[in-house]
């Protein structure tokens, strides 16, 4: 079993920044990629980023050059730097990560909020 913990979800007016952090119980080398999806009011929950274990990475196309995601080994996150929201952005945040043996585990998700 696999638990995730988002956190950094919050209130930001357009053009603003945030970083959301997700937090993995285990190391992040046990997983063959993490990333981030959302889902907005009304809407089904769609892929923002992902990165894999070559640290190759895939945007949604909404995102590209605004949005970056990382991982940090030490910390064992997966991180989300969002940059130049727009409300278009508001949603709940979800971690997802994928182990080797095939099972996906996902976070319980952080609310981003873009609205002036």
């Amino acid at each position: 079993q696999v638990q995730l913990v988002e956190s950094g979800g919050a209130l930001v007016q357009p053009g603003g920044s945030l970083r959301l952090s997700c937090a993995a119980s285990r190391s992040i080398f046990s997983f063959s990629s993490m990333g981030w999806y959302r889902q907005a009011p009304g809407k089904e929950r769609e892929l923002v980023a992902l990165i894999n274990t070559g640290s190759t990475t895939n945007y949604a196309d909404s995102v590209k050059g605004r949005f970056t995601v990382s991982r940090d080994a030490a910390k064992n996150t997966v991180d989300l730097q969002m940059n130049s929201l727009t409300p278009e952005d508001t949603g709940v945040y979800y971690c997802k990560v994928a182990a080797y043996y095939g099972t996906a585990y996902w976070g319980k998700g952080t609310l981003v909020t873009v609205s002036s």
